[in-house]
């Protein structure tokens, strides 16, 4: 075993402490509007999202963001960083990867043995995906390892956000996450792969949920 496969469980874990369990990215909404109201809607809900939306854009950015940090390409770390930024629907999923970031880069700085590089402070805004690639890096993780926990890390969260807005017991949540990690090998191949000119965030129905969202009466979650 390498120091990578903890280094990647870490940076997976829910206990990272950049406030992921905090949002929702729409779901919360759609739990309010009735679109999501059980397991099997839920699941829908976020498998779709998963596929056509996340590892659409977010997944291949993410990937690409690693091999910039890797190369030490700068100016492309920056325009990932602003195409990412601008890319987000809400208000609320812009504030959302902004503050995730940030928490990201002050917890990076406050490790014992993580170098930093002047780059990444140089970003005056930054989204959550460039911490995430910058600490695979750092720690020798694998680009596919480290976009297949990126994911599942955002398929867990959306699974505890089902859970606790719908609500669904853990059985079922652990159903939700039976049936997307059976979908995410595919999704990381596909998003590895994907030429930048093919990258897509269009989910309509995401924007109304985040937008919907930001003017709900009643919120457990931030997004």
């Amino acid at each position: 075993m390498t120091p990578s496969l903890p280094r990647l469980l870490q940076l997976a874990s829910p206990a990272l402490p950049v406030g992921a369990y905090t949002y929702s990215q729409g779901l919360e909404w759609a739990v309010e509007s009735g679109r999501v109201n059980d397991q099997d809607s839920a699941l829908a809900w976020i498998a779709a999202l998963l596929e056509e939306g996340v590892g659409c854009f977010e997944g291949p950015l993410t990937a690409q963001l690693q091999r910039a940090w890797e190369n030490s390409q700068h100016g492309e770390i920056a325009r990932l960083n602003a195409d990412f930024l601008a890319s987000r629907e809400s208000s609320e999923l812009r504030a959302e990867t902004v503050q995730m970031g940030y928490s990201l880069r002050r917890l990076l700085h406050e490790l014992d043995d993580f170098a930093v590089p002047p780059a990444f402070d140089a970003l005056a805004e930054l989204s959550f995906p460039v911490g995430w690639a910058l600490a695979a890096v750092v720690w020798k993780i694998p680009v596919a390892d480290s976009l297949t926990a990126y994911l599942w890390s955002w398929c867990e969260n959306q699974a505890m956000a089902a859970l606790k807005a719908v609500p669904l017991g853990q059985t079922a949540g652990q159903r939700i996450l039976l049936a997307l990690g059976s979908r995410l090998p595919a999704v990381v191949e596909r998003a590895l792969a994907l030429p930048e000119e093919r990258w897509s965030n269009f989910a309509p129905g995401l924007a109304l949920a985040c937008s919907g969202h930001e003017t709900q009466y009643t919120r457990l979650f931030r997004s």
